[in-house]
């Protein structure tokens, strides 16, 4: 088992050595913190799109997302190319597949922000459903533990990777009270299609959530070499 300390003194310590594989590791940290900003910034214009109307937000998501893919494709690139062609030692191995499967995550987070920007433009005729507010705080919830991985991903934080699991509760409970309400609506006017596609809001939500933890847990694993 290697120490917490030396594992970080690989992406940070600037006196632990200045070896090609320790350049490129932390470069590919960088990129993997611009796609998340990006992510972040995707997040938040589908909300815009989604809760305030503003279908302006949700023209910006196909662009966006294509940035998001291309870092994505090139990190999983990179991170290939180091570990079939410089023989990394154990904890850099782990780093380079923990960042591939990071990556993944980042990914379905900004397909589903797209998802979320198209289901706004469609349900943007109807009144607005009187669930509107609670969906939006799941919302919030979703993007505070995005916003927290990336932040445990920045600093290393095991702890706060972690912690990222109790926030998933939350967001977990709202999922299952909107469903039940939206689900078990009675006497509903007119069409049903904004009720089914509030049940695929809150379903893409939920699994945001779960792709943030999955990042946290994933920190964690780069940190303690432990998966939990």
């Amino acid at each position: 088992m290697f120490e917490n300390a030396s594992v970080k003194a690989i992406i940070y310590d600037p006196n632990s050595g200045t070896t090609q594989i320790t350049r490129e590791i932390r470069r590919i940290e960088r990129d993997i913190l611009r796609m998340g900003a990006l992510v972040e910034q995707s997040f938040r214009l589908s909300h815009q799109a989604l809760f305030t109307r503003d279908l302006k937000a949700a023209e910006e998501l196909p662009r966006i997302d294509k940035q998001i893919d291309h870092f994505y494709k090139q990190i999983e690139s990179d991170c290939a190319a180091i570990m079939t062609m410089q023989a990394p030692v154990a904890q850099d191995l782990r780093c380079l597949s923990a960042f591939m499967q990071l990556v993944r995550d980042l990914e379905r987070i900004g397909d589903y922000a797209k998802d979320l920007a198209e289901i706004a433009v469609k349900i943007f005729p109807y009144p607005p459903h009187p669930s509107l507010p609670d969906i939006a705080m799941m919302s919030h919830h979703a993007q505070a533990m995005l916003a927290t991985s990336l932040v445990a991903l920045a600093d290393l934080d095991e702890v706060g990777g972690r912690s990222i699991k109790q926030l998933d509760d939350a967001v977990d409970s709202a999922y299952e009270h909107l469903y039940q309400t939206l689900a078990y609506q009675r006497d509903v006017p007119g069409v049903v299609e904004p009720i089914l596609l509030l049940v695929l809001v809150i379903r893409h939500l939920e699994r945001m959530a779960d792709h943030a933890t999955n990042i946290g847990q994933r920190v964690a694993y780069i940190v303690t070499g432990q998966r939990h």
